[in-house]
Order: structure tokens, then C-alpha cells, then sequence
């Protein structure tokens, strides 16, 4: 009998031109777990995923559904997909799920974390996964966590972003702070949760955030920008690599 099954999921995303399934043989990471799925079960299995990652982001707690036919155990579910997915996606649970659930509709926030270094060299074993700002000098966090501490709450961020559909682009923020986890290099980490998210958000969040600690914008001219609510003003995105989406809570 078809069950609905929950996944959480892990992926380098380097590899992929985002996690929706796109036409012909352009690699996804949607593409790869339902090629997987069919391999496995022998059934067309069509998921649903929590969040849309865009071309070279990663995640480590993608939530995924789908429905299908099994007669063993969850766990031997889970066993049998990472055995047939690339080495750069792994399935971290698979468990029984309500008929009723989906990852996205039921979520109630999203976790994104951004890492990237400030270093006059780049460091290449970091090439895959953390943005490298080229700069001699650290930057200024203190100035950083200030305009980052200004996103929380519910606003219009215009500024940041388009919405995937409508034209709604007020979001509710909980969390936006940035944690040193190394020196040397200047190595920092930025932590952004909400109740959804606008389209490449979280990366122009990050290119005026580096900005602000580049000392080419004030905290204050970061909040200026963000009440503008203005999706002309002029701003740099961070690239993909450093992004990773981390948890959806329900």
C-alpha cells in the first residue's frame, strides 16, 4: 500500500542547477532522488521539497516528501536510496509521514546559514562551500551584527528580493546574527531564519551585510535601504557556495 514517507535531507550542491527538477538531462538534486526513487522501488515517484535551493546551494536539513509503495522498514528505505544517489546527496532519515503533510505548506520557518572568509588569498579547500572576500584587512563584524540585528521582524524586504509568486514581499524574520568561527582567516557565519524567504534573499542580505563590514555602507544606510523597501537599489549578491539551508521547523 502507497505510504507518504519524510526525508531529511544533505547535498553538496555544486554540482546542480538547483533542487526543482528542470526539463531534459540538466542535473538537479529533485532530478537525482526521484531517478533514485525509480531505481529502488520501480515506480514513478514525483517529491516535494521545503525549499526551492537556487543553482550551487547547498543544504544540510532539506525536508522532502513522497509517496510510494514499500514493503520493509523505513530505515531499509533510506539504506537503498543513499546506495543508489551520487556521493554529493545523502538522505540523513526517512520516516513514515501523515498523509497529509507536506514539507513546504506545513512549514513554519527555514534556517539558512551563510559562511564565507575575509583573506587576501583564498584558501582553495574552501572553494566548494564558503565565499572568499578578498581583503587584507578583517572586516567589521560589530558593524555587521548592528544592520544584521535590524532585519528581525516583520517587514517589507523589497529591497532583497522578489517574491516566487504574487507580490507579497513581506516576511517575518526571527533570527539574523553572524558567529566568528575562526580568526585566521577572518572566518564568520551568518544565521538567517524565516517564516519564507524571497527569491536570492538571503544572498543580497549577505552582499550589503559583507558592504557594511567592508565599511562601504553604515549600519545606518543599511537600515535606510531596508525600510526603503526598494527592489531598484543597487547592491551586490553573494554567491551561491557559501549558502546552505540547515533546518525547517514545523
Amino acid at each position: 500500500m502507497t505510504a507518504r514517507y519524510r526525508a531529511v535531507l544533505a547535498y553538496d550542491g555544486t554540482a546542480y542547477r538547483g533542487f526543482q527538477r528542470q526539463a531534459g538531462d540538466t542535473p538537479t538534486i529533485q532530478g537525482a532522488i526521484e531517478h533514485a526513487l525509480h531505481q529502488v522501488t520501480r515506480q514513478a515517484v514525483t517529491l516535494a521539497g521545503a525549499g526551492r535551493t537556487d543553482s550551487g546551494v547547498h543544504a544540510s536539513g532539506q525536508v522532502i516528501t513522497f509517496d510510494v509503495a514499500w514493503s520493509h522498514t523505513p530505515a531499509d528505505l533510506q539504506r537503498a536510496l543513499n546506495a543508489n544517489l551520487p556521493g554529493d546527496i545523502a538522505l540523513q532519515l526517512v520516516e513514515q509521514a501523515a498523509a497529509d503533510f507536506h514539507p513546504r505548506f506545513d512549514a513554519r520557518s527555514r534556517t539558512y546559514e551563510y559562511t564565507l572568509y575575509a583573506a587576501p588569498v583564498r584558501q582553495p579547500l574552501l572553494d566548494r562551500t564558503v565565499w572568499h572576500v578578498r581583503r587584507a584587512k578583517l572586516l567589521n563584524l560589530a558593524a555587521m551584527q548592528t544592520a544584521a540585528a535590524s532585519l528581525v521582524g516583520t517587514r517589507d524586504f523589497a529591497t532583497f528580493g522578489q517574491p516566487p509568486q504574487g507580490d507579497n514581499t513581506v516576511r517575518e524574520v526571527m533570527r539574523s546574527a553572524f558567529v566568528t568561527i575562526a580568526d585566521a582567516p577572518q572566518t564568520i557565519v551568518y544565521t538567517i531564519e524565516a517564516n519564507a524567504f524571497l527569491y536570492r534573499m538571503v544572498r543580497r542580505v549577505v552582499g550589503a551585510l559583507v558592504r557594511v563590514g567592508s565599511e562601504q555602507l553604515s549600519p545606518q544606510d543599511f537600515v535606510a535601504a531596508l525600510y526603503a523597501a526598494d527592489n531598484t537599489w543597487p547592491n551586490q549578491t553573494a554567491p551561491a557556495m557559501g549558502l546552505c539551508l540547515v533546518n525547517v521547523r514545523y
